[in-house]
């Protein structure tokens, strides 16, 4: 009888062993490390998803709100996407328009910072400098500051800080006076209405005068301190000066209509220093494409996005200028447009 138990447990034990086997891999006999590899590799996928469909929040702020500036928030957001950051897709973007006062462009960067944005983008130099002084740990991206060095962004264009980097609308002020002499030949007076709590109006300013200076050109300068002052500032000029002179200076820049309204009352021709105002009513301009400064920071701020360092990227200036031309305007001031500033003219329309 003790045989028969024993015999009976040794088939039991068999059986067991069999059906065990089976109920691991089947006919094909799949070893518990392959079962264990499928979900390590489900794991890595899965990671690797999140890591693609992570959503990035920037904080774009920008000082006033007109056609120029408005066309580089256009054009960082086209850069961006050409490099795979959509808003709405893997990006959200908390855009802040700070209405031309420097108050309200300390608090939009504080919020930014409180709100622990993954990248700030900082239209103007007022914007970028705010947002510089608000943090030291979250990238920053300036656009449309015309002398960063001057502002206290970055020690060098090639050497910019920790945590900021951006593009530069610098344009040689001397190509404006050259092209203002070429529509009028007996210019003696340039006006220029300024905002004196802009660093980078100041410098421009300096720059304007010594350009001229070079031609045996005097410059007036008027400082205002708000757009409310602009009108004033311009009907002092009139009766000294024989053209005004636009600096890429937002506050003038974003008033341009009132200049403009006294320039016409006094029949003095108003040049510019980008396209935008030129088709608002200026006469001409050798500037930048503003769609295109911001298409290049947008392409700076994917860099950071994916893993660089500002301090690494250096500042970068477009090359490349234009001559836009308003042909009203020329009309209206009693000008003339030469035979080698219309043959610039086609050049520039057939690039």
């Amino acid at each position: 009888m003790r045989r028969v138990v024993v015999g009976m447990v040794a088939l039991l034990f068999a059986l067991s062993v069999i059906l065990g086997g089976c109920g691991q891999g089947g006919p094909q006999g799949s070893q518990p490390s392959n079962g264990n590899q499928g979900a390590t590799d489900a794991g890595t996928s899965g990671e690797a998803g999140k890591e693609q469909e992570k959503t990035f929040k920037i904080g774009l702020t920008q000082i006033v709100e007109h056609p120029a500036l408005d066309a580089i928030r256009q054009g960082i957001l086209k850069g961006l996407e050409e490099h795979g950051f959509t808003e709405g897709k893997n990006l959200v973007i908390d855009y802040q328009n700070a209405q031309n006062d420097r108050n309200n462009a300390t608090n939009i960067a504080q919020k930014f910072v409180a709100e622990k944005v993954d990248l700030i983008i900082a239209i103007t130099t007022p914007s970028a400098q705010a947002a510089a002084q608000a943090t030291k740990e979250i990238p920053i991206v300036f656009s449309a500051v015309t002398d960063p060095v001057a502002a206290g962004l970055v020690a060098a264009f090639d050497r910019p800080g920790e945590n900021i980097t951006g593009t530069s609308d610098l344009v040689p002020i001397s190509r404006q006076v050259e092209l203002m002499q070429k529509f009028l030949p007996n210019l003696k007076t340039i006006g220029i209405v300024y905002n004196s709590g802009e660093v980078n109006a100041e410098v421009q300013v300096k720059e304007a005068e010594k350009a001229a200076q070079e031609k045996g050109i005097k410059v007036e300068a008027l400082g205002v301190s708000n757009n409310t002052e602009i009108q004033q500032a311009a009907e002092s000029l009139a009766g000294k000066i024989d053209a005004y002179l636009v600096l890429v200076d937002n506050m003038i820049v974003a008033g341009f209509d009132t200049l403009q309204q006294v320039a016409e009352k006094a029949k003095i021709p108003v040049f510019a220093s980008d396209s935008d105002t030129v088709k608002r009513g200026a006469v001409a301009t050798y500037g930048l494409d503003q769609f295109q400064i911001g298409v290049q920071t947008g392409v700076m701020a994917s860099r950071i996005l994916r893993g660089e360092s500002p301090k690494n990227i250096p500042v970068e200036v477009l090359k490349e200028v234009s001559l836009t031309v308003n042909p009203d305007a020329v009309k209206k001031y009693g000008l003339t447009l030469s035979d080698e500033l219309k043959k610039e003219m086609e050049k520039t329309q057939a690039k």
